[in-house]
């Protein structure tokens, strides 16, 4: 069975270590980047089939490569998932603008963002592994 690949783009090391992980133990295939412009790349080098993006990043933030996906024609079905502290109505729709599919609000379970992620790709959970 084809594993599903996840792209996480994040500025804290320590988040996109423990993300990384606990989505591998999934049974995910992941990459981990901690900027925009790598995010960018790796999301060339190996499609995903979804995206989690940090908002605020130095560089490239997230709102912008959520744009960049949502406009490429080949890129434009991946789901985003947008990890944020924020919360404002302005912040919110920002993110709707740039065409982020979901906000993940830090901080978060493990365990709901795997079903989040679950839903997005279309997958039950499996009753026993």
């Amino acid at each position: 069975m084809l594993r599903r690949r996840i792209l996480i783009v994040d500025d804290d090391p320590r988040l996109l270590h423990v993300v990384s992980m606990y989505l591998s133990i999934e049974g995910y295939d992941v990459d981990a980047e901690l900027d925009g412009a790598d995010g960018l790349r790796a999301l060339e080098r190996n499609r995903p089939d979804l995206v989690l993006l940090d908002i605020m990043m130095p560089g490239i933030d997230g709102l912008e490569v959520c744009r960049r996906i949502k406009s490429d024609p080949r890129t434009r079905s991946i789901p985003v998932l947008m990890f944020t502290a924020l919360s404002g109505d302005d912040d919110v729709e920002s993110g709707r603008s740039a065409g982020a599919d979901r906000f993940i609000n830090k901080p978060f379970s493990l365990v709901g963002l795997a079903t989040v992620i679950r839903s997005y790709l279309g997958e039950a959970r499996p009753l026993a592994v």
